[in-house]
């Protein structure tokens, strides 16, 4: 695929397989770009982990796109986002690299009527609170931070509806909904569970998903670089570091599609570099 005159290739990795809710923003938004995804499935959640695991984590991830020649990396993964943007855009100097939380709280800004805004994510992106920094760069102070690591698995085995994602959105969600009125949706496995986080937080609270904002972001800095793909369908390369045995059901729940093609990778290769 590589670098060419007539041709544009976006990687994109995430944890796991939640990252695909990112390609298919970009894919409506950017119809004419070729994407590579990256699902670290063997190693998902990165929300659990280390600040030092999840930054080696998001580095293997990043080589092994690089390796596929494309042209710039979105880290569609919240906790890599969180913890590791600064630290790979030092790392891979010679390609744009975007990651999902600044367009997200960009958004949330323009659309929150009182500017009480929360936060929902991994254990590891609500630590870092990369939210809430730049957040408070905008004068925002009312903000509610707020952990929810049963979404992850949730959303993988494909319980999006019902009691038991319900009473776990309860759980997470009761203590914040009556304070905000605009929710950041700080995992891309999320947006899979909107209609029950919706149902807990009210009909009135806006529920931001960072994968639109992110695909604006990328056609506008393609548009102003005169790098914006015209041709009508660019091609879909997925890989995935472990194939779960109902993995049809999960990418059409995260993508709408299953592809025709889904290679199995080893990131063994690329950590001995």
């Amino acid at each position: 695929m590589g670098n060419s005159k007539d041709s544009l290739s976006i990687g994109v990795f995430d944890s796991g397989i939640g990252g695909l809710t990112v390609v298919k923003k970009i894919r409506e938004k950017i119809p004419g770009a070729n994407v590579v995804y990256l699902g670290d499935t063997a190693r998902v959640p990165y929300g659990t982990k280390s600040e030092e695991t999840i930054k080696r984590f998001a580095w293997e991830d990043a080589a092994f796109l690089m390796e596929k020649g494309v042209d710039l990396i979105v880290v569609a993964c919240n906790t890599a986002s969180s913890v590791a943007l600064s630290y790979l855009k030092k790392e891979f100097k010679k390609i744009p690299i975007f990651g999902v939380v600044e367009p997200g709280v960009k958004m949330a800004i323009k659309v929150s009527k009182n500017n009480n805004i929360g936060i929902i994510g991994t254990i590891a992106t609500i630590k870092s609170h990369a939210h809430r920094k730049i957040l408070e760069k905008h004068n925002i102070t009312k903000i509610y931070e707020k952990a929810c690591p049963l979404f992850v698995p949730l959303a993988e085995e494909g319980f999006t509806e019902g009691s038991i994602p319900q009473l776990v959105a309860e759980h997470y969600l009761g203590e914040i909904k009556n304070k905000v009125d605009t929710v950041i949706l700080g995992c891309t496995h999320y947006p899979i569970l909107i209609n029950v986080i919706q149902k807990v937080v009210g009909n009135n609270v806006n529920l931001i998903d960072p994968a639109s904002a992110v695909a604006e972001e990328i056609y506008v800095f393609l548009k102003k670089s005169h790098i914006l793909p015209q041709n009508n369908r660019g091609a879909l390369d997925l890989y995935l570091t472990d194939i779960p045995p109902h993995y049809h059901s999960l990418l059409n729940i995260f993508l709408g599609f299953t592809p025709d093609t889904i290679e199995k990778v080893d990131l063994k290769e690329i950590s001995s570099c």
